[in-house]
C-alpha cells in the first residue's frame, strides 16, 4: 500500500500542470461553455462571471474514501455587492457541500443522481443569500479516490 502511495505521489508530481484528470465521474464542465438558457437567466445584456472561490474539496466519505469535487456557478459581473456576499459565504458553501457528501459511500457516489444534488445544494445555498440567487450549479471535478 505504501508503495502504491509513493508512486501515485510521485506521478501526480511529474504530470504536466495543465494535464487533464485521468478518470471523472458524471459529466465534466467548462466554464467557457455556459449555455444559452443558463445566460438568459441574467437581466439585459449583462456580463457574466464563473464564480469558482468555492475551490476544490476533499471530502472524507461514509466508507473511508475521498470525493474531490468543485462547485461553480455564473453570476452576474456588474453586480459588485452580490458578488462580495459570494465571497463572504464561501466558507458557508464550502461546509454545505462537505456536509451534504460525507454521509455517503463512494458507492451510492457512483450512482448519484446530479440533477437532485444539484438542486438540494442550490437550495441551501439560496436559503443564504439575501443579495441575489444562485440559479444553477455545476460540478467539476467529481471524482472519487478510494
Amino acid at each position: 500500500m505504501v508503495g502504491i502511495l509513493a508512486l501515485g505521489t510521485i506521478y501526480a508530481f511529474t504530470r504536466p500542470p495543465n494535464s487533464a484528470p485521468l478518470f471523472r465521474i458524471g459529466s465534466a464542465y467548462n466554464p467557457d461553455t455556459v449555455s444559452v438558457q443558463q445566460r438568459s437567466n441574467f437581466q439585459g445584456n449583462e456580463s457574466i462571471g464563473i464564480f469558482s472561490g468555492i475551490g476544490r474539496l476533499r471530502i472524507p466519505l461514509a466508507d473511508s474514501s475521498t470525493l474531490i469535487l468543485s462547485i461553480a456557478f455564473p453570476y452576474p459581473l456588474n453586480d459588485r455587492a452580490f458578488a462580495e456576499e459570494l465571497a463572504a459565504r464561501t466558507g458557508y458553501f464550502r461546509t454545505i457541500a462537505t456536509n451534504y457528501f460525507a454521509s455517503l459511500s463512494a458507492e451510492s457516489l457512483a450512482t448519484l443522481n446530479e440533477d437532485i444534488a444539484r438542486t438540494e445544494l442550490l437550495r441551501q445555498y439560496n436559503t443564504s443569500l439575501r443579495l441575489g440567487r444562485i440559479e444553477t450549479l455545476h460540478f467539476h471535478d467529481l471524482i472519487i479516490i478510494e
